[in-house]
């Protein structure tokens, strides 16, 4: 996995999300399920039954966004990979002079103030 790309691995990931989001979601509903055929009032059941119906929905509209941005993601960064390998190297920006004497002059500063004190 070292020598994988990262979008190959941004996607792997948020698959797996997604199976285990669902499955948590399927389990939820399945309780509710259960819990509707336990109900003694008509109403009751079909209060659980809503409640499973809706678990489902949520569940799938998240993975759904999930999954969605994990490949905005990875084909973002696979792009700008692309991108930054397409480019040629700059020319290396020559050190400035004044550079130095400025960092000197600062700590001249410093040391001048401390005797101050």
């Amino acid at each position: 996995m070292a020598d994988a790309d990262l979008d190959v691995v941004i996607r792997q990931l948020a698959r797996q999300l997604h199976t285990g989001l669902l499955t948590r979601a399927k389990e939820r509903r399945d309780r509710f399920n259960g819990l509707a055929a336990k109900a003694k009032g008509k109403e009751t059941g079909d209060r659980f039954k809503m409640m499973a119906k809706a678990t489902m929905e949520q569940a799938t509209a998240a993975a759904k966004r999930l999954q969605m941005s994990a490949d905005n993601v990875a084909d973002s960064y696979a792009r700008s990979m692309r991108i930054a390998a397409s480019t040629p190297i700059a020319a290396k920006v020559e050190k400035k002079a004044k550079e130095k004497p400025e960092k000197k002059a600062a700590k001249a500063k410093k040391a001048k103030a401390k005797k101050a004190k």
